[in-house]
This record gives structure tokens, sequence and C-alpha cells, in this order.
């Protein structure tokens, strides 16, 4: 067993005493080495220059009961023992100058003496491992008798080392990315792991964080949860600002980021404070910041930096102690060597940088995110919605499946979850109502020169080979316009469903049940004509 070396304070109370009766009474400093299971090699005993008697005192009764105890007095150079800034620089110059080593030796921290301040700094000082000792808590025995050393506890204020705290440390990393996650149970790993991580982040610096991603995956959301997180720990005590760097133009961009002096522009009639200040002791989100414009970023670096910066108009300094979260969904490295964003914020912001993938990376969390939009449906409308078995089957299928693109990520998804729970009859979705859905979402994601492409393709179409003469004749020129249009798209479509979502696309948004490719038939069929008869002529 390592020696054991006692550090603590000389109880100008407790310790106290000085004729024969002091031996009657319980005296912590001298308590502490007269425990039979436990020798203290050696004590630090620290003490203010007033109370050098009672110190050496003590000293000389320590050598009586436990000559084995080296007591080596410390004199402190504390006016004010209630003073916590005076106390802990004293505390703090005298440990960094100690020759403490924990390979020959343990360290007992004594908080039993001493004001409060001086424990506080003592327990500060072993939980920042400025001392490399447990904290050493000492009481008198319950019944008085001479000479009785009473009782101790020694606590190791690593608490990895106990079990059951250890155990509710983990539950509570747990139950801080569930929240970060909406307790939405996501099973993708790269995801689980990446939120993980950002709660560890989030909980131990303050640093600004870069959260890259395509729009709609949750940039935004994900930064006011670490913000509710932070608040929750009492990490941050100011407000949540958000602001969209692609809505900021010209001298606008600077008053609403850093404020304006009145008159500092034509229409400045009135100062204004800014985001920045706005976000003082709180948690400032800038997404898209790499739309930001050069003058910005200059003040923007310089803000994050010394937490200071001139409002425009102004030759005199404010400051803001604030946590940047910053979003973009570019690629900052190609910004920054086209010129266009400034390295060094880059460098600045770049600290912790997350990438949050898109809805369709991540396929395997779309089932536990659509009963999550369901509930809170449910929770808005006060109705309750679910999937007919078959329903569900056949929506997942089709949002799981590499035609399902959620360009827009979770804004797709939520807006098509909060179409089938809206159109439901009876508090459920049926396949109808899922197969309407899923043309709406392929009308939604059909690309733009697939579009142009059907709307150019075979510009001239001759209606004398599908139509005899006679009936063409007797067609209104209108008539025989829209047929002509009808059949170009047709016979560029690979499909009588595809075609009639191009051709029905704008009146398709207001019904409620779709049958595209039916309403399309019956349209040729006014003329005699099918979509074998269409597209073999082609």
């Amino acid at each position: 067993m390592k020696p054991i070396t006692v550090i603590g304070f000389l109880g100008t109370q407790l310790d106290s005493g000085r004729g024969a009766g002091r031996w009657s009474k319980w005296r912590p400093s001298v308590a502490i080495t007269q425990h039979e299971d436990m020798v203290v090699a050696r004590m630090e005993l620290l003490y203010t220059r007033s109370h050098v008697d009672l110190a050496r005192l003590v000293q000389k009764d320590i050598a009586a009961v436990s000559p084995e105890t080296e007591v080596n007095l410390v004199e402190l150079p504390i006016r004010d023992p209630w003073d916590f800034e005076e106390v802990y620089g004293a505390l703090y110059d005298w440990t960094s100058s100690y020759p403490f080593d924990s390979d020959q030796a343990q360290y007992w921290l004594n908080i039993t003496t001493g004001t409060h301040v001086a424990q506080i700094c003592l327990f500060l000082l072993a939980e920042s491992r400025a001392i490399p000792g447990v904290i050493l808590q000492a009481s008198p025995p319950k019944r008085q008798i001479d000479g009785a050393a009473g009782n101790y506890a020694l606590i190791d204020l690593d608490l990895s080392r106990y079990d059951a705290l250890a155990t509710r440390h983990a539950q509570a990393q747990q139950d801080a990315v569930a929240f970060l996650k909406s307790h939405i149970p996501t099973r993708n790993p790269r995801f689980n792991q990446l939120i993980a991580e950002i709660e560890q982040v989030a909980g131990r610096s303050q640093a600004p964080m870069l959260l890259v991603g395509p729009t709609g995956a949750g940039k935004s959301f994900l930064a006011r949860r670490m913000y509710e997180l932070k608040k929750a720990r009492h990490q941050i005590s100011g407000a949540f600002v958000e602001v969209n760097c692609a809505t900021l133009r010209g001298d606008s961009a600077a008053s609403t980021l850093f404020g304006h002096k009145k008159g500092a522009f034509t229409g400045a009639a009135t100062e204004r404070a800014g985001l920045l200040r706005t976000a003082d002791q709180g948690l400032l989100f800038l997404d898209e910041i790499g739309e930001l414009g050069a003058d910005e970023q200059a003040m923007l670096l310089m803000a994050i930096e010394e937490k200071r910066f001139y409002p425009m108009g102004s030759d005199k300094e404010v400051s803001s102690d604030f946590q940047l979260i910053a979003g973009t969904n570019r690629d900052l490295r190609l910004e920054v060597a086209a010129g266009r964003f400034r390295e060094d914020l880059f460098a600045r912001i770049n600290l912790w940088t997350y990438n949050l993938p898109g809805l369709a990376q991540r396929s395997e969390d779309i089932e536990p995110n659509i009963d999550h939009l369901l509930v809170q449906h449910a929770q808005q409308t006060h109705r309750t919605e679910r999937f007919n078995a078959e329903a569900r089957k056949r929506y997942l299928q089709f949002a799981q499946s590499p035609q399902a693109l959620w360009s827009g990520n979770f804004r797709d998804l939520h807006a098509s979850v909060t179409r089938l729970a809206t159109l439901s009859t009876s508090g459920r979705i049926t396949e109808d109502q899922v197969e309407a859905e899923i043309g709406r979402l392929q009308w939604l994601w059909q690309r733009p020169e697939a579009v142009a492409s059907s709307a150019d393709a075979s510009a001239d179409v001759a209606l004398e080979a599908l139509l005899p003469g006679e009936a063409i004749e007797a067609m209104d020129l209108f008539d025989r316009m829209q047929l002509a249009s009808v059949v170009r798209v047709c016979r560029a479509s690979s499909s009588l469903s595809e075609a009639g979502r191009q051709l029905f696309q704008a009146s398709r948004a207001q019904r409620t049940v779709l049958n595209d490719a039916d309403r399309l038939r019956k349209y040729l069929q006014k003329f005699g004509l099918s979509w074998d008869v269409v597209c073999s002529a082609r």
C-alpha cells in the first residue's frame, strides 16, 4: 500500500484547545492520525499566519499520538479566508509547485476543517485533478470517548469508479442522445454514432460547430435541440437566435447581424442591437453561412474570436459572448478554394464539423420517422390516424426504394405523412390513398429535363396517321391542337400512367383519388384511339 499524505486546513475552531482538556474533545486533524487501520505518513497542514501557534501545537500533539506521521506546516498568504478568489489563488499556487508523485504516494484531501470556501476550493482542485487525490471526510464518534478517533470516509471524484454512478451517467447520456433525436428510435448506425458524438461535444465544448447537409436534413432542428439540451444543463442562459444567411443582402446583412447606429445608412431611423448581441450568453445558429458576403465574414470572424465587434456606423465596440452553430448545404472547402469564403473563418468554425445524411441515405429510419410524424399529427389534431397493414407495406416499399428521391428530405416526408393523415377516413390510411400519394411524390420528383424533353419531343404530330380525314375536318382547330399535344406527350412517355401524370399535373393536386391513366384512356377513347394505337406510330 502506498504511503498516505493528508492535505488539509488547520481547524481554527475544531482543532483548538491548549490545556489538558483538549485531549477529551475530538480534534479532526489530530484524530485523522489516530486510526488503527491506517497510518498517515505525512500531513500537509495549511494555516494562516495569525494561527501559527495553534498549528505548532497540533503538530506537537500529532507527534505524540502518531510518531510515524511527519507534519509539514504550510503557511498560506490568505488575509480573508472567506474570499473565494484569494483562497483559490493561494491554493492553486501552492499545488502548482508541490511535487505530487502518485506512483509513490496516495493523497487524501481533508475537507472536514477550514471555511466552507476553503473546502469548496479543495474540492474543485481535486475534481479538476490539479491535486491527484481523493476527498477525506472525517466525523466525530457517536459517543464521545477520550482519545476516540471517530470515523472517516473517502470519496473518489473519478465517478467511473462507482458502478451505480457510472450507470446513471450512461443513462443520462442515452437520454440526452434520445432528446436530440426527439426520442425517435433511429436505426441507421452512422447517424446514431454521429448524434452520440454531437451530444458529447455539446455537453463539453463551447467551440463553434458546423452542420453540413442538404436542405431539409434537419440542421436547424438539431441546432435548436442542442440549445435546449445545454439550457437544461445550465450550460447556457441566453436565447436561441436563428437566421438564414441566404436572406441577408447589402446593408441589411451587416445591420441584421451586428446592429447599427442611428443614421448609419439611408433608412436607419433608429438604433438596432443586431442578432449577435441578442444571442449574448446564448446560441446563434447561422444557417447557410456560405451565403454571407466578404465584409460580414470578416466581422463575424472577429466576433467569434474576440467576442466583440463594431455595429454599423459606430466607432465604439460592443461585446457578446455567444456559442455559434453554423449550417450549410455547400462544401465550404470548395468555396474557400474558389475565393468565395474566407479560409481563416472556415478554419475557425471547422473544429467540429458533422455531415448530416439525407433521408434517402437513411432509408431504415423512414419507418420510425413516419410513426413519429403520425403521433405529432394526432397531438395537433386530436385524431389518431393509422395505416392499414397493406397500405403501410406499400408505402414503405416505395419510400425505401431507389425511386423515392426524397429531394426535400424530412420536409417531403412530413408533407407526405400530413397529406395521408389528413385525407384518411375513419382513422385508416388505405392502399388507394397510398397509391395516390405515391403518384404525387413521383410528380414532385420528376426531373425538369424529363418534363422538357416530353414537351419538345415530336414537335409535329401527323393526326392523319391516326384518324380518317373526315374526322379531322370535323374537329375544331382547338381540339386538333389539343389532341396533337396529348399524342406528343404519350409518345415521349414510357407508360400510360406516366403520360397521365404529366398531362394532369396541375389538377391532380386537388383530387383525393388519382387515376391519371384511366382519365387519359377515356380522353383518347373520345376520338376512337387507344394507348397502343397512339404509340405504335412513334
